[in-house]
């Protein structure tokens, strides 16, 4: 199981790769995650919103988690991270429960919809997972929950025994330094743009769509700013800026899934709908800027 100890560093969560038909393509998965282990990453993320969590199935769940924990054994042993968003608590409870039984090391647990909950509801909701008996990284994200958690909404959660870690999206940075001075548990940045201000901030690393691809030089920034060598890492994540803007210049994950196909790490970018493949406007966009770059 993962520990408030242990969690650090960049954690990746993997795309989810769908062949043309729409239906997994599991191969693919399985090659991508041997690939990035191999890249020196420090944890998983299998059915996280990078991995289209919201169009996936609770019987391609049990698949998916199967498939990351036969790859990852092939290679060397890192945390595997399950993505909870279930629609509500006693399904969430259930989606923990069938996570913690195929070999889980704790699950990313994004807080409900702002806009249909309280914040006593939201910490009512994260008491009631303690039932699943998973460590839990409480996630954040407010542009897809519609607002930020209070802080103090935070703090009460970070409380909680089974509740390991947060994953802070908010985007600001101010609110970054806040909770990451003020935490005993790691909090982790959750905004891949803002990656190396928020270790400055005192974040113990963070989980990274954009590491999914150029994975070893983001834990290379990683490692260098925890060896001392600020300006090496900065200049380091300087450099990786531009492909994560692009990798968020259109709906997450269309672009990341776009490059990781044109690359060859996965054999199709097809999306579920409601998510679209990127525009061909974003295609060129990509070939202006990276054209005889270390990203072509």
């Amino acid at each position: 199981m993962l520990s408030e100890d242990t969690l650090h560093g960049v954690m990746v969560p993997v795309v989810t790769p769908f062949d043309r038909s729409g239906e997994l393509d599991i191969q693919s998965f399985e090659e991508l995650i041997r690939r990035l282990v191999s890249k020196g990453i420090h944890g998983l993320i299998v059915n996280g919103t990078a991995g289209e969590s919201p169009m996936i199935e609770s019987s391609e769940l049990e698949i998916l988690i199967a498939a990351a924990r036969q790859a990852i054994a092939a290679s060397r042993a890192i945390p595997l991270i399950v993505g909870i968003g279930a629609s509500n608590t006693s399904a969430t409870v259930r989606r923990m429960a069938q996570a913690n039984s195929l070999g889980a090391d704790a699950a990313l647990v994004a807080a409900p919809d702002s806009n249909l909950t309280s914040q006593q509801a939201v910490i009512r909701h994260f008491q009631a997972l303690a039932e699943a008996d998973l460590p839990m990284i409480l996630c954040d994200p407010p542009r897809r929950t519609g607002g930020a958690l209070d802080e103090e909404t935070v703090r009460v959660i970070m409380g909680m025994e089974h509740v390991i870690g947060l994953k802070e999206g908010s985007g600001n940075i101010r609110r970054m330094f806040r909770l990451a001075r003020s935490m005993s548990k790691p909090v982790l940045c959750g905004e891949d743009e803002l990656f190396f201000a928020s270790l400055c901030c005192g974040a113990k690393g963070g989980i990274l769509a954009s590491a999914n691809l150029d994975s070893e030089q983001f834990v290379q920034v990683y490692e260098l700013f925890r060896a001392g060598k600020i300006e090496e890492s900065h200049q380091l994540f300087h450099q990786l800026l531009p492909l994560v803007q692009f990798l968020f210049s259109e709906p997450t994950p269309a672009p990341l899934m776009w490059l990781l196909s044109q690359r060859g790490y996965i054999r199709s970018d097809r999306l579920r709908l409601p998510m679209t493949a990127v525009s061909c406007e974003a295609g060129r966009k990509h070939t202006r800027l990276f054209q005889g770059s270390m990203w072509k």
